[in-house]
């Protein structure tokens, strides 16, 4: 296996060539038709003030030594408005299927506000990461109650990685708080993703978004996911069940994985009309083939960027909202940016090999297209 040295978020890394995506290895680029008009980026970050940033921790290859490695993972941290803001914003979350951890959600249903940034990494690593945004958040902010409690959501990597080893630390989290920007967003083997496996082939982070119509309030909906859930045979793209027709490189003898999926949106809605549109992202796992086995931690969350200062502690406050008659527009682009979301993550990641050489398989692209075209489901005037 050929490795080299690349910096990311200030951090040196030994990973594998074939681990990096190429810049253009998005699920489109392949001819995959999807519906709904998307924002410039086709990113969480076309809702404007978003802001991502990635820790990504690769290194050592053959038998696993438990605290020594291999190491196949990272942080992920998503700001609402940006690093710079304290702001809170509304938000909601769901639970479709609770094999798994979000910290912080008690208090979001109880307020029906998100403070600070959401946290994606290892199941191992989230006390870490949530010590550490304790410690970050209160020495940049001024917060209006005197404690923090962060949101940090996990998936098990511990198939390709040394989970249990205890790999990302204080200063992985404070650095990908700090290196969250808005722009394009890096996917696949990157960030809380970097070991996660989808539907037996390797997964990790995806992103997409969707423009509303003017006539539907010209809003947009963006949606990040932590892909490491499913079953091969399960996996269907366009309609088109991908996971019966490329059968190669399977290693599950049942569902035991998980997806974290975050949705933002600009559209002003209060919490409980953001718990619907968390709900709505359930429909987008979905339509990839998902059943959200029993051993699965699928959990979601909604936020929005509007109504700032809404959750200021004093004076009579005003927000703006749609009233739920509206809110079909914002329920389809849920589901649509989420089912992209996946893919992509599916598109970008590349073949790894992790602990005890362990191997899991990138989606190879010129079946996957292939395929496509058997079926008719190629997006017209793609030529590859």
């Amino acid at each position: 296996m050929r490795l080299f040295c690349i910096l990311l978020a200030g951090i040196f890394l030994m990973t594998p060539l074939d681990a990096i995506a190429k810049d253009d290895d998005r699920a489109r680029d392949l001819g995959i038709p999807f519906d709904g008009a998307t924002g410039p980026l086709n990113s969480i970050t076309d809702v404007k003030g978003v802001e991502v940033g990635h820790v990504t921790l690769i290194s050592g290859e053959g038998k696993l030594t438990v605290g020594k490695g291999p190491v196949r993972t990272g942080v992920t941290a998503i700001m609402p408005r940006g690093k710079a803001s304290a702001d809170p914003v509304f938000a909601g979350w769901f639970s479709l299927n609770g094999n798994g951890e979000m910290t912080g959600t008690a208090w979001i249903e109880e307020s029906g506000f998100l403070e600070g940034p959401v946290m994606l990494t290892n199941t191992s690593s989230v006390g870490t990461v949530r010590d550490a945004v304790v410690k970050w958040w209160a020495k940049q902010h001024k917060t209006q109650q005197p404690w923090v409690l962060p949101v940090v959501a996990e998936t098990y990597d511990g198939y390709l990685s040394d989970t249990h080893g205890f790999h990302v630390t204080e200063k992985h989290a404070f650095d990908a708080l700090e290196s969250a920007k808005s722009g394009r967003v890096a996917e696949g083997s990157v960030g809380g993703g970097t070991g996660m496996t989808c539907f037996e082939f390797k997964g990790g982070i995806g992103t997409a978004s969707r423009k509303l119509s003017e006539k539907s309030g010209g809003y947009t909906v963006g949606a990040l996911v932590q892909a490491n859930f499913g079953q091969r045979h399960q996996l269907q793209i366009a309609g088109v069940p991908i996971g019966k027709e490329i059968t190669e490189g399977t290693y599950k003898k049942r569902e035991n994985g998980s997806i974290i999926i975050v949705i933002a949106t600009d559209a002003p809605l209060l919490a409980h009309q953001l718990k619907r549109l968390a709900r709505r992202a359930a429909m987008g796992l979905a339509r990839t083939g998902s059943v959200a086995g029993n051993g699965s931690g699928d959990l979601f969350l909604a936020f929005s960027t509007a109504n700032p200062g809404a959750a200021k502690a004093e004076g009579l406050i005003q927000a703006t909202f749609l009233p739920n008659e509206r809110m079909d527009a914002l329920f389809e682009a849920t589901v649509l940016a989420t089912e992209e979301s996946i893919i992509n993550a599916l598109v970008a990641a590349r073949t790894m090999e992790g602990r005890d050489e362990h191997k899991v398989l990138g989606m190879p692209h010129d079946r996957v297209r292939d395929l496509l075209k058997k079926y008719n489901r190629l997006e017209k005037g793609d030529g590859k």
